[in-house]
């Protein structure tokens, strides 16, 4: 995977970059495991924006990503590499020798035709899964449980990945991509290896069309809003009038701290 230049055949692409594809083997997904997804426009499910700039885009199917890693003790096979309209990593189809099938994150170096197995006691090598517990100190891991059985919440974007640090009693320690060092319960489940598609965040977008496609709508400065509409809005002229940055509704915007309480099994937080 590489980053690609256009040549500069009008402005818009003067400046725009892509990605390349020839690690995606495969352009159609599986069909058992895609649902439609309706766009929601940053909106809850009482019609009220809680996600501002949202909205509009292209259409997207959803894939239905096994973050569980549910079937154990059994090798499976990578056999697609695969686009996902929702994430910014590849994915693999993963078929098992039982017969089940499932999408899984795909980390660097893992290749349609390598195994990769889920289990209590299997090998801790790249694309496997299994509890903190069982792997060892200094591996590189992502798609971590934050309780045990809740499935993978922590570390899934593209090239992203957490180190083990050291075991003591019931919890391991980890050190988070954004510096935070944090506990985990041993019994968590995580994967091995780096994420993959590192060079996404590389990308130049190049004009606002593509960022529309994205979904993203644009965003207004709150010093050219009126006072009813913004703390920075209003006055002659450009004036935060001496006041701190902050979100439409008072909250600091720009590194402000709101925990509320402390997190015992935060030991160091990303921003001293």
């Amino acid at each position: 995977m590489a980053i690609r230049t256009r040549k500069p055949r009008n402005p818009s692409l003067r400046f725009q970059s892509f990605l390349t594809s020839e690690d995606i083997t495969s352009t159609t997904p599986e069909k058992s495991l895609v649902i439609g997804l309706k766009k929601r426009g940053g909106r809850n499910v009482y019609g009220r924006i809680t996600t501002r700039h949202r909205g509009g885009g292209a259409q997207r199917k959803y894939r239905i990503i096994d973050f569980n890693r549910k079937v154990h003790d059994v090798p499976g096979k990578i056999t697609t590499i695969e686009y996902d309209p929702n994430r910014n990593v590849r994915i693999g189809l993963v078929v098992y020798a039982n017969g089940a099938k499932c999408y899984m994150l795909l980390p660097e170096a893992l290749r349609v035709g390598d195994n990769v197995y889920a289990g209590l006691n299997v090998e801790p090598k790249i694309g496997n899964a299994l509890p903190l517990s069982s792997i060892p100190v200094g591996f590189m891991v992502h798609n971590i449980e934050i309780s045990p059985g809740s499935g993978g919440k922590l570390v899934r974007s593209a090239g992203m990945s957490a180190q083990i640090m050291a075991k003591e009693g019931e919890y391991v320690t980890l050190k988070m991509p954004s510096g935070e060092i944090r506990m985990l319960h041993k019994n968590c489940w995580a994967t091995i290896g780096v994420l993959g598609n590192a060079d996404f965040q590389n990308i130049i977008i190049g004009k606002a069309g593509r960022t529309r496609n994205r979904g993203i709508r644009p965003t207004v400065r709150g010093m050219a809003m009126n006072p009813v509409d913004h703390p920075h809005g209003g006055g002659e002229g450009r004036s935060k009038s001496g006041s701190h940055p902050v979100s439409p509704w008072g909250k600091g915007a720009k590194g402000t701290r709101t925990r509320t309480r402390k997190n015992p099994l935060i030991i160091r937080r990303r921003k001293k």
